[in-house]
């Protein structure tokens, strides 16, 4: 198997539009950040937007594509709907394909957001002694709905989706603080501690993602999720939007180190 995680993000983007990459995209291009995509009609964009805005932890903007499937901030001319592994269709809030090229669903009138993702902090995280459970036992991120709600606006709301990851109580710590300097992926841990305490019944049986061993001694550690708009999507019930499928993300060209700046270069700019 190919060292992904050793890959530039051009390179793999070209491998996931040629679809010889099709799987889960955790520790592929190291030192890069990832994203969520959501691609949804014009008139739902602005409501979409405010979601977002009310709701910075699972849902950090990194760029929006208005009319357009090519970036232009995250990476020079990448086109969301070929250089994702693969996609989501929704139709009036309903799951009804799993693709891996979304070339002929999208439409002009649609507007597509590039969300932080969690797998953009765990470099930092590996960087400091922790391990990154999924990643060892080559398996995506487990990923939970929680009772924790959002900040309802227009038809969007739902419940926070929260990532997992176990490790001991001295790396939750250190975690913690690492992710808390890194807003634009979601920041410090939602929660330590007991799953129930976050509605979920079964940490084996993740919503999203696989489950992943949790060895004696460790705590679970949940952070907001990107997916968390695919849960708002079931219930706002737009005619057609396009997501990544969890855990399959857009590569990004932009440094993990240098995104924070990247996105307040782009703020004083507008």
């Amino acid at each position: 198997m190919q060292d992904y995680g050793s890959m530039k993000p051009g390179e793999l983007r070209q491998l996931i539009r040629d679809k010889r990459i099709t799987c889960h995209t955790s520790g592929m291009a190291a030192g890069y950040a990832q994203a969520n995509l959501v691609i949804l009609p014009n008139e739902y964009a602005d409501d979409f937007m405010e979601y977002t805005r009310l709701n910075p932890a699972p849902c950090p903007v990194l760029e929006v594509l208005r009319h357009t499937p090519y970036t232009r901030i995250m990476a020079d001319g990448a086109n969301i709907l070929t250089d994702i592994p693969e996609y989501r269709v929704y139709r009036y809030g309903k799951l009804c394909d799993v693709c891996s090229d979304v070339s002929g669903i999208w439409q002009e009138d649609m507007t597509g957001f590039l969300i932080g993702c969690s797998f953009s902090f765990e470099e930092a995280l590996i960087k400091s002694g922790i391990e990154m459970r999924h990643i060892a036992m080559n398996r995506n991120v487990p990923m939970y709905k929680t009772n924790i709600m959002t900040v309802p606006y227009g038809a969007f709301s739902g419940p926070t989706v929260c990532s997992m990851r176990p490790m001991t109580m001295q790396q939750a710590m250190l975690a913690a603080r690492i992710t808390a300097a890194m807003p634009n992926v979601h920041g410090a841990p939602i929660h330590i501690g007991s799953p129930d305490k976050l509605g979920i019944a079964d940490i084996m049986k993740p919503d999203y993602g696989d489950p992943v061993d949790i060895r004696s001694g460790e705590v679970c550690v949940f952070w907001p999720c990107g997916v968390t708009p695919q849960a708002a999507i079931e219930n706002a019930k737009p005619p057609l939007v396009i997501t990544h499928s969890p855990g399959h993300m857009f590569i990004t060209d932009i440094l993990n180190s240098e995104l924070n700046g990247v996105l307040e270069a782009q703020k004083k700019a507008i």
